[in-house]
């Protein structure tokens, strides 16, 4: 009964951050939910940068925190290790539910381009970050990420293993393609507001600070390979004669997998480095 328990409970939490992935796509671009990053009231503008920056900081240390392995070490003294992964979603997902309830819009505008083609031209990034956020989890393995592989082989009564290291498809142009896709979905809106503004810089703050701490710890476990891999392959913009990452990805894909603290954990496992599959 309690590996059934185990799945449903791995299973709901993934469904029910992909539920508010889809509604964070419309309270950041103010479309098709009743309450949007730059809906309610304004209030004091000071009393609302205060309360949206401890939103945002409780939202970053619980991701930082629990990605830490000594951190992971100590947790599953207390929860099974089958569901730490989807424990860790499912705190992520009541905080990013408590984010975007208790958001306060500041309503200063920073810039206006909704008219002309503008609209459209952001639009079609914002869908591009929206999916490219996705798709870089499935390059690496999304279920896991999620915490859904985790529960089903312990439904299966089958031992998890960890896959093995490597850099396939986006991976091998640039380190980082989920952050990309994240940092995308947060700037891309035709109307800028000193709201969204906020969000926007102090998550993709966020994102650099997690990546430093992130590649330290892949260079402790991974050393000079790792090295060399952040040596030729760039962690954000691809280069336009880019062919350094298909060299390295052959001499990645032996390094074996482990748990570390990566972006795909940092930003709901949805934080790019942690490759597997």
């Amino acid at each position: 009964m309690k590996r059934y328990l185990f799945f449903i409970y791995g299973v709901t939490g993934h469904a029910t951050f992909l539920g508010l992935f889809a509604y964070l796509a419309g309270f950041l671009f103010n479309v098709f939910v009743p309450k949007s990053i730059d809906s309610g009231p304004a209030g004091r503008t000071a009393e609302a940068v205060v309360i949206d920056i401890l939103l945002i900081a409780a939202f970053g240390l619980q991701h930082s925190v629990m990605a830490r392995p000594g951190f992971k070490a100590a947790w599953t003294r207390i929860v099974p290790e089958p569901i730490e992964r989807s424990t860790y979603v499912w705190i992520s997902n009541v905080l990013l539910a408590l984010l975007m309830w208790q958001w306060r819009p500041i309503d200063f505008v920073i810039w206006d381009l909704s008219g002309g083609g503008g609209r459209a031209v952001l639009a079609t990034l914002f869908v591009g970050g929206c999916l490219l956020v996705p798709l870089a989890s499935f390059m690496i393995d999304h279920f896991d990420l999620f915490g859904t592989r985790q529960v089903w082989l312990n439904l299966r009564r089958k031992a998890y293993r960890s896959l093995p290291f490597h850099t396939p498809g986006l991976y091998r142009w640039v380190r980082h393609p989920l952050y990309v896709g994240w940092i995308t979905f947060f700037w891309a809106t035709p109307i800028m507001t000193a709201g969204h503004l906020l969000f926007a810089g102090a998550m993709t703050a966020y994102i650099m600070i997690a990546v430093f701490f992130e590649e330290r710890d892949l260079v402790r476990v991974y050393g000079e390979k790792y090295i060399g891999y952040r040596r030729q392959v760039p962690g954000f913009i691809p280069r336009l004669r880019g062919t350094g990452g298909r060299r390295t990805a052959g001499a990645q894909a032996d390094i074996a997998s482990t748990r570390t603290a990566t972006p795909t954990e940092s930003l709901l496992s949805t934080s790019s480095t942690d490759r597997r599959g």
